[in-house]
């Protein structure tokens, strides 16, 4: 029974090279077409609109590229990797979105988040601080290469500057009036450290979501509050009261001043002009005795006479009143009896 030959060999078993060469040119054939369709797989990538691309030859950036199609050196020569350079990115401290993206979030804390959130403040007093972060990559080269990891830079950073300044506020200025205050100082500072990283981040906003003290000591800080409120507005009631008072009184002060400098002017004009009419009196008296001392007799009785009345002489036993003078001119004063 005779042996059967493997295929591809000749009378001696050996393999005939004649018979595969057609096999090797197909093999090599397909080889090249694999290699040729693997460069161009490997050489085109796309470049989303809101994205740049760092590209890297051998671990060096040799270019960024923009949005759109683009070629580089296959096989791993050239890398290129997209970093979102057009859109606002954003860190969330003290919460997290459980839908980004939704109008709808929804919003869960755990223990990581609520020890991001914890903090203390100046005055010692233990609050609950959520914020968010808002930054663009400005650098993409600067922000792959000079940190080894530069979202986890940035949240360390900005979680640190944050208590830094909160530490160095009072809760009721954090709690109230000072949230803004306290978020621009925050971007500023915050901006000032990535500057000095050179991460190639740029902070847009920095916005206080909810400041609120810890759930346990939250009915307690209600009733401090309710009487803070309640002494703000005894105060402010007394501040009116103040107001409407003091001017009042320092009116009144005013005008009895005024009216005390009034009758002291009058007292001293009318003593000096007495003074002035004395000594007037006196000179002409020295000059003219008998004529000074006639006018001021003549003076005296045209003041005296017209306040006497009516004056009747009557006479003894007899019932007629011959009227002596009428000097009056007007009403009747009580009438006087001059008896002889």
């Amino acid at each position: 029974m005779s042996r059967q030959q493997p295929p591809f060999s000749g009378m001696d078993g050996m393999p005939d090279l004649r018979q595969l060469k057609p096999l090797l040119k197909q093999f090599w054939l397909l080889g090249i077409i694999g290699v040729i369709a693997a460069a161009a797989f490997s050489s085109y990538y796309t470049v989303q609109p809101e994205e740049q691309a760092v590209v890297k030859r051998f671990g060096r950036v040799i270019a960024i590229k923009e949005p759109g199609p683009h070629f580089k050196l296959p096989f791993g020569i050239d890398t290129a990797r997209a970093v979102p350079t057009a859109r606002v990115l954003k860190e969330e401290f003290g919460f997290r979105s459980a839908s980004p993206g939704n109008q709808r979030t929804q919003y869960r804390k755990d223990a990581t988040t609520r020890g991001e959130s914890l903090m203390l403040t100046g005055d010692l007093k233990v609050i609950d601080v959520e914020w968010v972060v808002q930054y663009r990559i400005v650098d993409p080269g600067k922000y792959l290469h000079r940190a080894v990891d530069p979202q986890g830079t940035l949240r360390d950073t900005g979680e640190a500057v944050m208590r830094r300044i909160v530490g160095n506020s009072l809760g009721s200025d954090v709690l109230t009036e000072k949230r803004v205050q306290v978020a621009m100082a925050a971007k500023a500072e915050l901006q000032d450290i990535l500057d000095s990283f050179d991460l190639g981040v740029r902070i847009n906003t920095i916005e206080l979501q909810d400041v609120t003290p810890p759930e346990p000591v939250k009915p307690a800080f209600n009733e401090v509050n309710q009487a803070e409120q309640e002494r703000e507005r005894l105060i402010n009631e007394a501040e009116k009261r103040r107001n409407q008072v003091i001017p009042r009184a320092e009116g009144q002060a005013r005008q009895i001043i005024a009216e005390a400098q009034g009758y002291a002017a009058e007292r001293i004009n009318a003593a000096r002009g007495e003074a002035e009419r004395f000594t007037a009196i006196l000179n002409e008296y020295k000059n003219s005795p008998e004529v000074t001392r006639r006018r001021m007799y003549l003076e005296m009785i045209d003041t005296v006479l017209p306040k006497a009345g009516h004056i009747y002489v009557m006479e003894e036993g007899g019932n007629a009143a011959l009227p002596l003078l009428n000097l009056g001119g007007g009403a009747a004063l009580p009438q006087q009896e001059v008896r002889r």
